[in-house]
């Protein structure tokens, strides 16, 4: 029996039969529920900015449900793709996929349809340049970084967070129907900010992703290596954050939480650093400490874009 094949014991005919509510939880954990709400935190600030103000309630909702849809697909469509690798990661052994709760072709079948009800829904009820965007996040997720990148290069997160960057894009273009400056810096923001995000928990994972054959950098590079590419990463995420008060005429509030919230952001990288060059290894690294206040960094930076358009109060240089 392959790896793919793999069912639990009771999985033939005299298994116990399943409720409803198992059987949705088990596709809803496909989507990746913690993950999509990542992506809708830096969705839907985006669109106060681009009103310079409070959207419509019903375009919020709206869009925030085509970016879930569309995320969702390609989440699933990643755990098909993927479920060879999950069945040899402990972390990632219980998924529906695995385990056989859902067979490979319901899964399949489950990700394309939520892929083009997210197309035709951000098209129909946002806009279509919206809808596009949505369906690029998917192919890029899904053909750039599963099946193009992620088993072949060690910078596979580098270059297939593209994906993770454009429910910014997608928020911005929901309100205006079109592309300018500041969403484009917050896209830069968010690219910059993966790698210093996700190469904590990868080290942390460092044997799992090794078992899988998947060439993370802290699989195929030294921990002082992937500290010092972590230190770059988070300067540059939080530089370019800091290019937006021009760029979008941002106040007070924003700039603010950008400087405080990227200061703790750049202690606690330094800080992984500073303990790899000491030799420390393992869970002594403290890496998820970093991955966890990464996700903080992000949401309060976020908070900041929105809030700030809303309580505006001026920096007293012009730019």
């Amino acid at each position: 029996m392959t790896t793919l094949d793999r069912r639990p014991p009771t999985a033939g005919a005299s298994a116990p039969e399943r409720g409803w509510q198992q059987v949705v939880g088990d596709y809803v954990s496909l989507t990746k529920p913690r993950i999509i709400e990542l992506l809708l935190v830096t969705t839907f600030p985006v669109m106060f900015l681009a009103e310079r103000g409070v959207p419509s309630i019903w375009l919020i909702l709206a869009t925030l449900v085509g970016g879930s849809l569309s995320a969702g697909s390609a989440n699933t469509l990643n755990c098909y793709l993927d479920r060879d690798i999950d069945a040899r990661m402990h972390r990632t052994e219980n998924r529906p996929l695995v385990t056989g709760a859902i067979s490979p072709r319901n899964a399949m079948i489950f990700g394309v349809v939520l892929g083009v009800a997210s197309v035709v829904w951000l098209g129909v009820l946002v806009n279509w340049l919206s809808a596009w965007l949505g369906l690029a996040a998917i192919v890029l997720y899904v053909g750039f970084y599963t099946l193009l990148l992620k088993r072949r290069t060690s910078q596979n997160i580098v270059w297939g967070g593209v994906a993770g960057c454009m429910p910014v894009l997608i928020g911005w273009s929901a309100v205006t129907n079109s592309l300018d400056w500041p969403a484009l810096v917050l896209f830069l923001v968010v690219f910059f900010w993966t790698p210093p995000h996700y190469w904590p928990l990868s080290m942390r994972f460092k044997e799992d992703y090794a078992n899988a054959g998947v060439p993370m950098l802290p699989v195929v590079a030294e921990d002082i290596a992937v500290g010092r590419q972590v230190v770059v990463y988070s300067w540059v995420t939080v530089l370019v954050s800091l290019a937006l008060v021009p760029v979008a005429d941002m106040g007070w509030i924003y700039t603010v939480t950008a400087v405080v919230a990227g200061a703790v952001f750049l202690v606690e990288a330094h800080g992984l650093l500073s303990r790899a060059r000491h030799g420390v290894t393992g869970t002594g690294l403290r890496a998820m400490r970093l991955f966890h206040y990464s996700i903080s960094y992000l949401t309060l930076l976020f908070l900041g874009v929105a809030v700030d358009p809303l309580l505006h109060w001026a920096l007293p240089i012009s730019f």
